[in-house]
């Protein structure tokens, strides 16, 4: 079939089709319509085709080699067949059968680079944003453009790599920067023209409550909201995290607890108005953003029922929340060395060491700059029970800076180094905080890779080897393993067509699919008559 052949047959399949609000709230089946696949941030299929007794059969289908690309981190969508990815500034459409491409808009208008996390789908479009903050729709079928709004200005430090979240009739878009100093904000937009809904910024403006909690720069304190959120449908509740104060590892220019940095908002979807917060890190001076998934759960904690929300957080403990009230639940290690804390108070806070802040001359501390969590995908399996998350074992320098701090002028007012370190991928009981299994990874310690699970009782993830894995879902367990010889730095999705699973991932440079493998059918020689 040739290429325009494949795109019209592919339209023609699709034409009718819109994506819609009720069709995301269902969840992953066939499809993924959504960067954690549903609104709690599960990165749960129900798909069971491939299971522990077969994921040794699983091979490559397919592979597509993206334009320019250097070190992907998206989450493809699909739908119907039809793979949406991103680059930077760019949307391609797949055959998700196949690879092959179908229809690809590339923004020449667009100013800077940087990454970008994936797309948001809705009705018959596709929407993304550009690295200069720019919300695209695209027309589903063609690629053909339809808008592009400015939500933000580059030039006050802003920009954009975070994959939209669509909630009904809105694009909820989030702000990077915040290591440079700007002011972070959560913005909702109207998915039919771009226009602003409502804005909420994370760190207040002078004479705002809150404000009390910075000694200076509190307008430029970062707090940045670069990972996508998740949606409780029944309360109409956001749950976006927040990143860094700045200047990053120097605190002597912005004493106080820096709100609301560091913290798991609480939104009304209507209006943006505060529900409530929790702030993890108070006075972060190591560059332990709150940027990882939180995951809305009801289970029953200490012998009642509770809607909570669980957090793992970047500075090596676990938390679980009431989600309905900001409520601490609990807090409990999600390391095993964690030194700039003894643990987390009965209100939440944690119990600072003395000592542990960055200085001059250099100041070791555990878990390192990149945290013992980070922003990659974790997966909750209802089957199990069990929440699987990429953890790092690590220690780290951290120094400070004396020069003086400017907004807007990329200065994190210190630095940080890291040195050896074990990944880990855990599986925790989120009613105990127990680890029922624990899969140590190979590899240099990057962990950048995220999870998917199913209900065919399989976790897929990656290491630091650029090997895409196949673990057991109850015990952890190697099923299989395949090397893409390339560094991973994304998340993993499950998808089905024509009755058929595939896993598919971004590496570096490209889009590997894999499904159960299928042996050709044997050949029938031809009958040759020989003459006489």
């Amino acid at each position: 079939m040739t290429r325009s052949a494949l795109t019209a047959f592919l339209i023609s399949a699709c034409a009718s089709a819109q994506v819609s609000f009720e069709d995301i709230s269902k969840g992953p089946s066939e499809n993924w319509l959504t960067y954690a696949g549903s609104y709690p941030g599960w990165r749960y299929s129900p798909l069971k085709q491939i299971t522990p007794a077969n994921a040794k059969l699983m091979s490559p289908k397919w592979v597509y080699r993206v334009p320019d690309a250097r070190g992907l981190r998206m989450s493809p969508l699909v739908y119907k067949g039809v793979m949406y990815i991103t680059n930077t500034n760019a949307v391609y459409a797949l055959d998700a059968r196949s690879g092959r491409l179908v229809w690809q808009y590339r923004d020449a208008r667009a100013k800077g680079g940087g990454v970008n996390r994936g797309a948001a789908i809705l009705g018959d479009r596709v929407y993304f944003t550009s690295s200069d903050n720019y919300l695209t729709a695209l027309d589903r079928q063609s690629g053909a453009l339809i808008f592009s709004r400015q939500f933000a200005d580059v030039e006050k430090g802003t920009t954009s790599t975070s994959a939209p979240l669509i909630v009904k009739d809105k694009v909820i878009v989030g702000s990077a920067g915040g290591d440079g100093g700007m002011r972070g904000f959560i913005a909702a937009l109207s998915a039919a023209n771009g226009d602003e809904i409502w804005r909420t910024w994370t760190v207040p403006a002078k004479g705002e409550p809150g404000s009390e909690t910075w000694s200076g720069f509190a307008e430029w304190g970062g707090g940045a909201t670069w990972l996508s959120g998740t949606f409780d449908r029944e309360t109409n509740t956001l749950y976006w995290t927040t990143g860094n104060p700045w200047p990053d590892f120097a605190g002597t220019p912005r004493l106080g607890d820096n709100l609301y940095t560091c913290s798991l908002l609480a939104l009304d979807l209507d209006t943006g108005k505060w529900k409530w917060h929790f702030q993890f890190t108070p006075h972060d001076t190591h560059d332990w953003d709150a940027q990882s998934w939180p995951i809305l759960l009801d289970m029953e904690f200490r012998g009642r029922m509770r809607k909570v929300v669980l957090h793992a957080n970047r500075n090596g403990f676990f938390y679980v929340l009431d989600r309905i009230t900001g409520e601490f639940l609990r807090g409990t290690p999600l390391i095993d060395k964690v030194t700039w804390a003894s643990g987390i108070d009965d209100k939440g806070r944690p119990v600072l060491i003395p000592g542990k802040d960055p200085t001059p001359e250099g100041n070791w501390v555990c878990p390192s700059v990149k945290g013992a969590t980070n922003w990659m995908g974790q997966s909750y399996n209802p089957t199990t029970g069990l929440l699987y998350v990429l953890t790092l074992e690590q220690c780290g320098m951290y120094n400070s800076s004396s020069q003086e701090p400017v907004p807007m002028k990329n200065f994190a007012g210190g630095g940080a180094t890291e040195e050896g370190g074990q990944v880990l991928l855990r599986a925790i009981d989120p009613k105990t905080a127990k680890r029922a299994w624990e899969y140590p990874m190979t590899g240099a310690g990057r962990m950048w890779t995220g999870t998917v699970s199913t209900a065919g009782g399989v976790v897929f993830t990656g290491d630091d080897d650029g090997q895409m894995l196949a673990l057991d879902a109850k015990t952890g367990k190697l099923l299989w393993h395949f090397n893409m010889s390339e560094t991973l730095t994304a998340s993993p999705i499950t998808y089905a067509v024509d009755g058929k699973q595939y896993v598919a991932i971004a590496s570096a440079t490209a889009i590997f699919s894999f499904g159960l493998f299928e042996p050709a059918e044997p050949l029938t020689p031809p009958k040759v008559t020989f003459g006489k």
